[in-house]
């Protein structure tokens, strides 16, 4: 299957909430290029983010050109409608050329599999018709309603002209290789020709820290995905350029090196989404400023804790918060920049780091949205020290690890 615009090898998703960071972003890819590594930017920021802050889908696109623009980018790069479903894609049509489709609310509903099954006699063998039944049963309606939505976004943008990606992560249990080359098989039979699949990996991955779980069982099942989208782009109608996602894949630093070295193995490339660490590098950035951004992230502390149940209610299953090793607000208002910014910042090294409110704070941007014009002022007038670690952040923590070592 062909597609005029085809997908780079190694991309990352990145992003912010609040659009002010595209420029800190870049240059981390073109510190990689600067290696002859080519890491492509996909920018996003999904319906939900954009409801909370108030901005709209073509702020992403206008931040992404500028910052291509002022920093003479030739490489490709790309806008993503993150997590968008048939209800919510339209506000998204203009601005972007990439799209996530999430599908993750469909899985589970009833779908007869008969016609896949007489349809698909060849996977019948090592997997028991009883098997393939079953799967494809829980995947087709799935399926079918990813087809609906890229139907929608093909009759604007036209064939070839944006790139597909389904999501089926946020859902309960991880899909195994063998259900995940059943759900291949049925996205070629929908004619999608996606070049990105999301989906759930074994372990947590909670917004912001590090992976959870066993990393050889993980290392394992990632190379078994790798093997078996090889297997499905050879014998079925799917583009050459399909490659694994792995969403909320920033800071999960112990499983970069079993990614790279899966990747070499297969001469496979990845989609790893980064979004949400930029906000955070923002916030240690007006911390790390001190003044008025040390006391910016105070307050975005303070009321975050305030509000904890109701900010963390929407991302209940991709965070784990012992409250109890979350500091009070009293306790945070009397740090300096340097307390603040070793209890934030992701160094597993120091005993200062404290993930609980790394989480937190993660959620917290809806308590910056709330700040209004006056958070935006502080973005630029401390935008020295939080692009330095921005960029430092993506290159260093994200980029080195993952596709240079």
């Amino acid at each position: 299957m062909s597609t005029k615009l085809i997908l780079s090898k190694n991309t990352l998703g990145v992003g912010d909430r609040f659009a002010h960071q595209a420029k800190a972003q870049l240059a981390a890819c073109v510190l990689a290029s600067e290696r002859n590594v080519e890491v492509i930017p996909v920018w996003n920021k999904s319906n939900r983010e954009h409801n909370i802050i108030g901005s709209e889908p073509s702020s992403v696109r206008a931040a992404a050109d500028n910052a291509v623009k002022t920093l003479h980018w030739t490489r490709p790069y790309h806008v993503d409608a993150d997590h968008i479903n048939f209800d919510t894609v339209d506000r998204f049509l203009a601005p972007s050329d990439f799209y996530t489709i999430d599908v993750a609310d469909w899985i589970g509903k009833p779908s007869f599999a008969d016609a896949f099954i007489d349809r698909h006699p060849e996977l019948i063998g090592d997997l028991t018709k009883d098997y393939v039944a079953t799967t494809a049963a829980k995947y087709l309606t799935a399926v079918k309603e990813a087809g609906r939505i890229y139907r929608k976004i093909l009759a604007v943008k036209g064939e070839g002209n944006f790139i597909p990606e389904v999501s089926m992560d946020e859902t309960d249990s991880p899909q195994t290789p063998a259900e995940l080359l059943i759900i291949l098989v049925a996205i070629a039979d929908e004619g999608i020709p996606i070049q990105t699949i999301a989906p759930k990996f074994t372990g947590r991955f909670n917004k912001g820290v590090d992976y959870v779980g066993d990393v050889e069982k993980f290392t394992q099942e990632f190379s078994d995905d790798l093997a078996t989208i090889a297997y499905a782009v050879k014998h079925y109608p799917l583009p050459s350029s399909l490659k694994l996602s792995v969403h909320s894949g920033s800071d999960k630093f112990s499983i970069y090196s079993p990614i790279r070295e899966s990747l070499k193995k297969f001469n496979a490339g990845v989609h790893v989404k980064t979004a949400g660490t930029n906000w955070l590098e923002e916030v240690i950035g007006l911390a790390e400023a001190g003044g008025a951004g040390l006391e910016a992230a105070k307050y975005i502390y303070t009321h975050a804790y305030e509000q904890k149940e109701a900010l963390c209610q929407p991302y209940a299953t991709v965070i784990d918060i012992n409250n109890e090793k979350l500091p009070s607000p009293e306790a945070v208002n009397h740090w300096t920049s340097e307390q603040y910014v070793s209890a934030l910042r992701h160094d597993q090294s120091n005993p200062e780091y404290n993930p609980n409110l790394r989480q937190l704070l993660h959620v917290g941007f809806k308590v910056a949205a709330k700040m209004g014009p006056k958070y935006l002022h502080l973005l630029e007038e401390f935008e020295p020290s939080i692009a330095r670690n921005v960029t430092e952040n993506l290159f260093e923590r994200h980029i080195k690890p993952l596709f240079i070592a």
